[in-house]
C-alpha cells in the first residue's frame, strides 16, 4: 500500500537467499508447509523510500484463508506507522500461488507484462535456477514440489478501516517469495504509478492462530 508517487530509483537486490534446488521438469504442486497456513502471523517492514528520503513502515500480516489445491490464499496486511494516517492502515489481500496448475509465473493482468514478471521474479536469488525455463514457457514444465520456496502474488483488494482518500494506493500487487524452511517472506511491490521495487520483508511470529478455510476461490 505505497504512497501515490512516481519515482526513479535504482532497484535493490535481496541477498542471503540460498538457491532453489531440485527444480526439474514435470508438473506438481509446491511443497506443503505448516508455516503457510490459516492463522499464521508475520511481522516486518515495507521499504517505501524515495529519492527524497528513506522510509520504512512496520507491517503485520496474517493469513486468514488458504486453499492450496486451488492456489489461493488471503489475509490482512496492517501498516503501523504510515505518516498520512492517524491509525494503522489495514488492507485485505488475496493471493495466487505459483503452482503451474492454477497459476504460472506470468501474471497476465494488473498491467504487468512478461518482462515486468521476469524483472521482479529475478530479484529473488532463489528464482535463478528457474529463470531459463520460465523465459521459455512461463515455467509450466517445472516441478516445484522439491523447491524450498513458494512463489506467490498478493493483490490488495480493499482498505478495511480507512477510505480511498487516505493518500495510499492498492492499485498494484506484490511479487512474493516464501521460505518453507523458516517462514520468512520477501516481496517487491509492482505498480507503474508508484516507486519501483518497494521491498517487503517479513518473518513468522508465534502469535495465536485464527482464520478460516476455503473450498474454492479464485481471483478475478
Amino acid at each position: 500500500m505505497p504512497v501515490r508517487v512516481v519515482e526513479s530509483s535504482a532497484p535493490s537486490q535481496v541477498s542471503g537467499f540460498p538457491t532453489c534446488q531440485g527444480a526439474n521438469l514435470g508438473s506438481a504442486l509446491p511443497p506443503t508447509c505448516t508455516l503457510l497456513s490459516v492463522g499464521q502471523a508475520f511481522a516486518g517492514t515495507q521499504n517505501v523510500s524515495s529519492t527524497q528520503k528513506d522510509e520504512a513502515w512496520k507491517v503485520n500480516v496474517r493469513i486468514q484463508g488458504c486453499d492450496l489445491d486451488h492456489g489461493y490464499l488471503c489475509g490482512t496486511m496492517e501498516a503501523l506507522n504510515v505518516p498520512l494516517a492517524d491509525t494503522p492502515v489495514v488492507t485485505f489481500w488475496e493471493g495466487e500461488i505459483v503452482d503451474n496448475k492454477n497459476y504460472t509465473f506470468f501474471t497476465g493482468k494488473w498491467e504487468a507484462t512478461p518482462e515486468d514478471d521476469i524483472r521482479h521474479w529475478s530479484k529473488f536469488q532463489s528464482f535463478s535456477p528457474l529463470l531459463n525455463q520460465v523465459e521459455a514457457d512461463g515455467g509450466k514444465s517445472l516441478d516445484l514440489s522439491n523447491c524450498p520456496y513458494i512463489f506467490m502474488r498478493w493483490k490488495e483488494q480493499y482498505f478495511v478501516n480507512v477510505g480511498l482518500d487516505c493518500g495510499l494506493t492498492i492499485a498494484g500487487f506484490y511479487y512474493v517469495c516464501f521460505s518453507c524452511s523458516d517462514g520468512s517472506i520477501n516481496g517487491f511491490y509492482y505498480d507503474p504509478n508508484s516507486s519501483p521495487f518497494q521491498k517487503l520483508e517479513l518473518k513468522s511470529t508465534n502469535e495465536g492462530r485464527s482464520g478460516f478455510s476455503f473450498s474454492s476461490y479464485q481471483l478475478q
